[in-house]
Formats: C-alpha cells, structure tokens, sequence
C-alpha cells in the first residue's frame, strides 16, 4: 500500500487518482502527526510526501521514520511546489528520501518511478526474509543431530544461492532505476522535437546555429540509444521459452542489418557452416548484431575490413576443449582485423558502462557487449575475447548445442 500524505486535498485527490488508475492500492493522510499516527498502525510500500506542512513538515517526518527500525527502509519520495532549490533537494535526500520531485508533477513520470521503487522495496523485502531464513537455518543446524547434518548443509546451500541472486538481482534494478530516476527520456523528447522546431523556423541560413543544432540532436541521438540498451540489458532476466535456432539464417538476418554499413565500408564477411541450436533467438541475434557490429565499427581505415565467422563442434565446456564431432557444445568465432584492444583489459570491456574507445570517434553506449556476456551466460554458455592493439579481436563462445538452465 503507498501513503500519500499532502496538507491540501486537492493535491490528494489528484494523486490518488493517478495511482489508483494504475492499480494500485492509496491511503491518505494530510498532516504529518497523522501520517506517523497511521505508519505505525499500517504497514505501507512506499510513502509520496509533501515537504512544506503546517505543524510537523515532510522532513521531520522522514527523520524520525529513518531512526526507527521498523519503518527505516520504507522508501520515501518528496514532492514540493515551493522548494525547489538545491539546499532543500539535498536535505530531501539526506533525510532518507529516495527522491525529491518538483511540482508540477509528471504523472508518467511519477508512476514510472513509484513503480520501479515498490519493485527496489519488495526484493529487498524479499532479500531480508531469506536473510532470516538463513540465520534460522544455521540456528537448527546447531541444534540438529547429526543424521540431519546433511540436509540443512543442502538447504543451507540454496538459500546461500538463492541470496547471492536476489542480490545481484536487486543491484541491477537498482542501477536501472537509477537512471529513470534522473528524467531522462521525457525531457530528450521534447529536446528533439523543439531542437528540430528551431532548426527549421529560426535558424535558416545560420550555418553556425545549424552545427550547434546538429550537435546538439546528435548527442541526444545518443542518450536515445543508452536508455533503449539500458531497457534491453534489464529485460534480460525474464524467462523465455528456447527452441531451435539455425545459426546460419540467424546471421543472414543481422547481416541484411547491416547491409549499408558493409557497402560503405567495403567490409568483406566471411561466413563458415555454423550449427542448428537450442536457445533463444532474440537473444542469440543480440549477440551476433552486436559483436558484428562492434568489427564494423571499429576498423582500421588503413585496411579493408575483414570479418571471418567460423564454429565447430567440441566436447566439453571449455575454450580449449577438443573438436569432436559427437560433441555436446559449439565454439564459435568472430574475428575481425579492427582497431583491436590491449589484452589487459578484457574484464573491463564485458562490464556494463565501459568502453576503451575514444566515443568522439566510435559512438556507442558500452553496453552491448555486457548484453552479449549475460545472454551467453544466460545459456549456460561462456566468452571471451583475444586481441592486440591495431591487430584486430577475436571473440570466441562457448555455446551447448541443448539448452540448459
């Protein structure tokens, strides 16, 4: 249940109803004694407080909830028409607020955010249960006899897993969130749109307003890109259905994509049998789209660019497994003869945000190859990366030829 607790009612009525549209359950308050009164009564997911109240304000209230423990993690979201300036966003967040939103209020905006803070509120929920779990296990697991040893060090395993991926889980969504949270992609839109109105209205004949004008859709064109890699990457964790995949008709389809960018650049692919495999296909042509694409983008202009796709079948899980043709698992190269990388850095180049290129000349977000690590992982599969600088990079996977979790 969410608490919204305002001094005027109008303000109420106008929330509740923009909640309640998304079906989500709203309690009220309109002072802040009252909202104390009824947090300490009620269990609530999420609290939606105005700062400026008479008697007892926004701020107070986040103080004292923040010093008690049973309500210290009940995420709380500050809304004010009135202090806007930093000295009072700053105190929202030092108070224990999660966030501070100026009126008037964007109510997709708001719903957005009151979504993915309910979502942050019950993994975290969700992580101290098994957190407890765990302590009570340990707990029995002293007291037990020992024909009973093995079993809770079994049970006491899965929750240790079970923990480690709510964890990491919740980092994730809080990273996403993070960056919704910072109204991104309302406001780009309407930068594009009145960037474009000014071009065309205003700035006819003015060759120096017309570059700051491209530069300026340019970058915007940029942030689109991140927050749709940003949404792709988050998606990731959803359960899908596998099925078969033809490798080959796979790549044809991302090599129509790229069609354009081969012509201009004069790119010469070379594309050997590859296997049918069970997985899924959406993800696998990520995978290829993005490693392909990345030896498009990254060529030497002094070389004509070559790309060699190659696979073959071998026994084990293991880059340096044997070929055998009886085999359970693939192992499939892409290999370029690009701008390459220095070795020492190949961890950094899978983790999310990171790029060793200069983006001024090569765009791109440093996102898809992380999305390419965690859908081969996500097929129980592995990958790597070899290369030298100005020698190109030889990307190499690891795929079983059965899809297993």
């Amino acid at each position: 249940m969410i608490l919204i607790v305002d001094d005027i009612k109008a303000n109420i009525i106008a929330l509740k109803k923009i909640l309640e549209l998304h079906n989500l359950e709203v309690d009220t308050a309109e002072s802040g004694e009252e909202a104390l009164k009824k947090i300490l009564k009620y269990n609530y997911s999420l609290i939606i407080m105005d700062v400026q109240m008479p008697g007892m304000d926004g701020f107070e209230v986040a103080e004292i909830l923040a010093g008690n423990n049973r309500t210290k993690d009940i995420p709380v979201i500050f809304l004010s028409a009135v202090n806007k300036q930093k000295r009072f966003i700053s105190k929202g967040y030092e108070t224990g607020g999660v966030d501070y939103i100026t009126k008037p209020v964007d109510s997709d905006l708001l719903i957005l955010k009151v979504k993915t803070f309910l979502k942050i509120y019950q993994q975290q929920k969700e992580l101290l249960d098994i957190k407890d779990l765990l302590s009570k296990e340990v707990e029995i697991r002293k007291e037990a006899q020992e024909n009973l040893e093995v079993k809770i060090k079994e049970r006491t395993k899965e929750l240790v897993a079970k923990n480690e991926e709510l964890e990491l889980r919740n980092h994730e969504l809080q990273q996403f969130s993070w960056v919704v949270s910072h109204d991104l992609k309302e406001p780009l839109r309407k930068i594009q749109i009145f960037i474009n109105i000014i071009k065309d209205r205003y700035l006819v004949g003015d060759e120096k307003g017309i570059d700051y004008v491209n530069r300026t859709v340019k970058a915007a064109d940029r942030m689109q890109n991140l927050i749709s890699d940003l949404l792709e990457y988050s998606r990731l964790s959803a359960k899908v259905t596998p099925e078969k995949v033809n490798l080959n008709d796979l790549i044809e389809e991302v090599l129509i994509d790229f069609d354009y960018l081969t012509e201009t650049k004069k790119a010469i692919i070379n594309i050997n049998k590859l296997p049918t495999i069970q997985g899924i296909p959406t993800q696998l042509r990520q995978v290829f789209q993005n490693l392909i694409g990345n030896s498009l983008k990254f060529t030497n202009d002094e070389v004509t660019p070559m790309i060699d796709v190659s696979s073959e079948i071998i026994e084990s899980r293991d880059f340096n497994s044997d070929v055998n043709e009886e085999g359970s698992y693939c192992r499939i190269t892409v290999k370029d003869n690009g701008i390459g990388f220095d070795d020492q850095y190949l961890n950094k180049i899978f983790m999310i945000f990171q790029s060793l290129s200069d983006r001024k000349v090569y765009e791109g977000t440093g996102i898809g190859l992380a999305i390419a690590k965690k859908i081969i992982e996500k097929h129980n599969g592995l990958i790597t990366a070899k290369s030298q600088v100005g020698a190109g990079a030889s990307f190499i996977m690891i795929l079983p030829l059965q899809f297993t979790e």
